[in-house]
């Protein structure tokens, strides 16, 4: 996939390509993926200007929406492998992890698909006063203008998909800002909207570039309407504070909670953990984190656990056994690493991992025995570490759990329902899950967190909402 000269964009009408271009290194060697354009807010401006004129040229008829996201489902699904291999490379992300995370991408599609069929207001029974008597009332869902869409790298296919799939049911232009890290899966995938499913050009522009360029001036450019972004709290508030008048969605961080009860099938548990707590090197915002465990089963679990975690392959994303490979970045490595260290330093208990290896990858590592105010707790790691602490009353743990910057997700194992509806009633997060490990997410489910976790619940039902304005309409006999 290595690439010399620089990547076009789909920007703008155009396949736009520019003398002023950044590289894309693997995060596993290294090694050099291609080059992207290095767009500047100018380039912006056009592709929003081209995006305006798509809407003032007319809404694009449902029917037509529905087809472009029936075709995109089938022609991902057929091309699933290609688009694995480029997120494979790009993220470091192992390959069998990439062609799930496509997979996915397809049923997100497929559900924008059946939200275009479906998209309506509704009647309003204005004849409910004296005053509406002779009027007809009722709403259209309309267009809420142009979209800033700006994605992580974590999750560059199946995260994109999340939000160009439920613009275009919404019959939303946009304007994509990809991670720099990872923009192969965006410019390929608005390639194949485009070139193979009907999508018009003005439908969709991608801008490459750092933050502080494009991104900065997709936030501030006054005629997007609507901001989706995904990543870290800080960027996210930031945002938010810088765009007061447009509607702005974040999904944001997470140290997700799983409490274990000494009821609770803990063997299971594990088993999920050993996935859910190292799946992409923990680079996901609801990666098993914090690990609460029943002081009589601690010790059985912590060793069943860690006897799982030693079974996981580390090394090249592309090798077909790879269960875990590089963090995105070397200093997003190291600061892993310290963090793990800072632990250790503090009281906790080094169960296994915590080196890196000849590869430069950071081994999968347990700790036990952590506090509540180290950085692996208190923070949102986003690296393959988990952290176990014993406690003695549910009540204690549920506590804990709930005591974080973060909502997201949080899960119980238990056999007792009572404890079970305790904890959906008590854990303040934007899903609960029992018998289940907080990383689990169904893509048509309304996923999204409180406090530093956003503002928004995404899901193409919920998405597709969020980028339409209602209009009532009013007719008088």
């Amino acid at each position: 996939m290595h690439m010399s000269d620089v990547r076009a964009l789909p920007l703008a009408g155009e396949r736009f390509s520019s003398t002023s271009s950044f590289e894309v290194r693997s995060p596993y060697d290294d090694a050099l993926i291609g080059r992207v354009p290095a767009c500047m807010p100018s380039d912006v401006d056009r592709a929003v200007a081209m995006a305006k004129a798509a809407l003032h040229a007319g809404p694009m008829p449902l029917w037509q929406r529905a087809q472009i996201l029936d075709t995109a489902a089938v022609r991902l699904a057929a091309r699933r492998d290609e688009f694995a291999e480029i997120v494979c490379r790009e993220a470091a992300k192992p390959i069998k992890t990439a062609r799930v995370e496509a997979e996915r991408a397809v049923g997100t599609f497929q559900f924008a698909a059946a939200e275009a069929r479906k998209l309506s207001g509704e009647m309003i029974p204005l004849d409910a006063i004296q005053a509406g008597e002779g009027k007809l009332g009722f709403t259209l869902r309309v267009p809420i203008g142009v979209v800033g869409a700006i994605a992580p790298f974590n999750f560059p296919l199946n995260l994109v998909v999340h939000k160009l799939a439920p613009a275009i049911a919404a019959g939303c232009p946009v304007v994509l800002k990809p991670a720099s890290q990872t923009p192969f899966s965006s410019i390929a995938l608005a390639e194949m909207l485009i070139d193979e499913c009907g999508l018009p050009a003005e439908y969709l522009h991608v801008v490459t570039g750092g933050g502080g360029t494009v991104g900065n001036a997709i936030v501030d450019h006054p005629d997007i309407a609507l901001i989706t972004f995904t990543g870290s709290p800080a960027v996210g508030w930031g945002i938010r504070s810088r765009a007061p008048r447009k509607r702005v969605g974040l999904e944001l961080g997470n140290n997700a909670p799983v409490i274990i009860e000494a009821d609770g099938n803990w063997r299971l548990a594990a088993d999920k953990i050993k996935v859910a707590g190292f799946s992409h090197a923990g680079q996901s915002c609801i990666s098993t984190q914090r690990i609460f465990v029943h002081s009589s089963i601690a010790a059985h679990f912590t060793s069943a656990l860690a006897e799982r975690v030693a079974t996981l392959v580390v090394g090249d994303p592309l090798d077909e056994a790879t269960d875990v490979s590089a963090i995105i970045s070397l200093s997003e490595r190291d600061r892993v690493k310290s963090w793990v260290d800072e632990a250790i330093a503090g009281g906790a208990e080094l169960v296994c991992g915590g080196d890196i290896g000849a590869d430069g990858v950071l081994a999968p590592t347990v700790l036990a025995n952590v506090s509540h105010d180290m950085k692996v707790c208190a923070g949102e790691v986003f690296g393959p570490v988990v952290g176990i602490a014993a406690y003695d009353d549910l009540d204690e743990a549920l506590r804990l759990a709930n005591d974080s910057a973060f909502g997201l997700q949080a899960a119980i194992f238990t056999s007792d329902i009572g404890k079970g509806l305790k904890a959906i009633r008590t854990l303040d997060f934007g899903g609960v899950l029992v018998n289940e490990v907080p990383t689990w997410r169904a893509d048509q489910q309304p996923y999204g967190g409180l406090r530093d976790s956003g503002n928004t619940r995404e899901g193409p039902a919920f998405s597709v909402k969020e980028m339409t304005e209602i209009r009532m309409v009013v007719i008088s006999s």
